[in-house]
């Protein structure tokens, strides 16, 4: 099994028409997702590569029976195309797109609030169950199918450094998603471990944070209260100064709030495995799960 994509994935791009748009569909594409339609105001009627394009989402669900969206819309239209795929019923929306103005994803979190839709995102590389779907842009060819470990990170570049260190140990993942690094965003950490925690192929989590905001801390207490898996855990940012933003929009430090050892210690009292070292997490993370491996 897998989290939130799966074979059943019938993906709508937003953007096809752009070179970013065209560029990753025609990776999900090779990579074996069913990309179903795309959406361009003003071309629809046209195809992309085979794809046939349409000018609205509620077109394309309504034709092709899409479930996702991939969106590659430029920042200044980006919320709209959020609220629209969920106004049109999609169930799962990947927002790829970084740089939305915080107000604009302040007025998107409140639409979704009446939806039944879930995001991904913004500023994010998306969702992959390797084997199955990939609906981003992460490298498909790094991920290893059969389980057991999900991968959940705010980081799009850490996600695939810890996916390749647990490749080259011969360990295989169920789903592995960036959640994004913005103040604002979709789906969380908790979001993530409890679908993790119940899906019956995933046996072990990995999650990888980063300094500013608390939503490590408030994993941990869903980890240590709700979870019988293990986790392994990383916390990027160890370094950074106070009251300079690293990368991401929400990763910064203010005062004592959101650094690296107050979150590393959350998590080590929770029960969570915490590696200190990057660049040796796919050794640790076989020594930690060797019991479900």
């Amino acid at each position: 099994m897998a989290i939130f994509v799966d074979r059943h994935t019938r993906l709508v791009v937003q953007g096809i028409t752009g070179r970013e748009g065209g560029f990753h569909t025609a990776q999900c594409r090779e990579y074996g997702t069913q990309v179903v339609a795309g959406v361009t105001p003003g071309k629809g009627g046209q195809d992309a590569d085979g794809v046939p394009v349409f000018n609205t989402v509620s077109e394309a669900v309504a034709k092709t029976a899409a479930n996702t969206s991939m969106i590659f819309v430029p920042p200044p239209f980006a919320a709209d195309a959020i609220m629209e795929a969920a106004d049109a019923g999609v169930a799962l929306i990947v927002c790829i797109t970084e740089g939305i103005p915080v107000m604009d994803m302040l007025k998107v979190k409140n639409f979704l609030a009446t939806q039944k839709s879930r995001l991904i995102g913004a500023n994010c590389p998306g969702i992959i169950s390797p084997g199955q779907a990939k609906v981003g842009i992460m490298p498909g060819a790094i991920h290893r199918p059969g389980g057991p470990i999900g991968v959940v990170s705010r980081s799009g570049t850490l996600t695939y450094e810890v996916v390749d260190q647990l490749s080259k140990q011969g360990i295989g993942q169920t789903t592995c998603l960036g959640i994004g690094g913005d103040p604002v965003n979709g789906t969380s950490f908790i979001d993530c471990l409890a679908a993790f925690e119940a899906d019956e192929d995933t046996r072990g989590v990995i999650m990888v944070g980063e300094i500013g905001g608390s939503a490590e801390e408030e994993a941990a207490h869903f980890i240590k209260t709700q979870m019988r898996k293990p986790v392994v855990g990383f916390i990027a940012g160890r370094t950074a100064p106070s009251g300079r933003r690293m990368g991401h929009a929400g990763a910064i430090i203010n005062g004592s709030s959101g650094t690296a050892p107050a979150k590393i210690a959350a998590l080590r009292a929770s029960g969570v495995h915490v590696c200190e070292n990057l660049g040796s997490l796919g050794q640790f993370s076989a020594h930690a799960f060797k019991d479900i491996l």
